[in-house]
């Protein structure tokens, strides 16, 4: 169901945003409490832009490619990666892309629907990413680390940095929406069209 309405172009930037999310997390900016890497910018507008199918699936894609053995995250690849810690905010950013989509496609598009689904994909790549990091650690690894402490270095200190790449997504999105409305007209399989509504903020 999913390819039998994708043109060439929607698999084009499908594809962009997959190699976007394995480029991202090496692309770090300098932060006051800690650096933030662009992983989460690129996983969150993939949803954003193409929706919660095509989004997700083009994330997902990225996790799977990786699994494959390609050495496209941070720690290399491989199935065995699945017993990583930081694999759980992997799997969350094509769950959050998902996610993001579907409420822009709930809602419509504005500055304060895409905000809103930028916080909503944030949450829960922080809430079960930090989870299955503290449940591998502990548990798998047991390593016998202080949960607090995993807790902050996980979601507490990036969120500030993950919170400004938010509102740039809705800067980002503000300034291409036009552009997006024009490839999608163009590739003519944009199956939802609330996603194309109130471009006018």
């Amino acid at each position: 169901m999913l390819m039998q309405k994708i043109s060439t172009k929607q698999l084009t930037l499908c594809s962009l945003f997959t190699a976007l999310a394995a480029a991202g997390a090496f692309l770090k900016i300098p932060m006051p409490l800690c650096p933030i890497t662009l992983q989460f910018l690129f996983t969150n507008l993939a949803g954003l832009i193409l929706g919660k199918r095509l989004g997700g699936a083009s994330i997902g894609a990225y996790v799977i490619i990786g699994l494959l053995g390609l050495p496209i995250f941070t720690g290399g690849g491989g199935i065995v990666y699945i017993f990583q810690p930081t694999f759980g905010f992997l799997v969350m950013f094509a769950v959050g892309a998902y996610a993001a989509g579907w409420f822009v496609e709930k809602f419509g598009a504005g500055k304060w629907q895409w905000f809103t689904a930028s916080m909503l994909n944030l949450i829960l790549v922080f809430v079960f990413g930090t989870i299955y990091y503290v449940w591998i650690t502990n548990f798998y690894l047991q390593s016998g680390k202080n949960i607090m402490d995993m807790i902050i270095a996980c979601a507490v200190l990036p969120l500030p940095g993950d919170i400004l790449l938010c509102v740039i997504s809705t800067m980002i999105l503000k300034r291409v929406t036009p552009a997006i409305s024009s490839f999608w007209a163009v590739a003519g399989t944009r199956t939802n069209t609330q996603t194309e509504r109130e471009f006018q903020l």
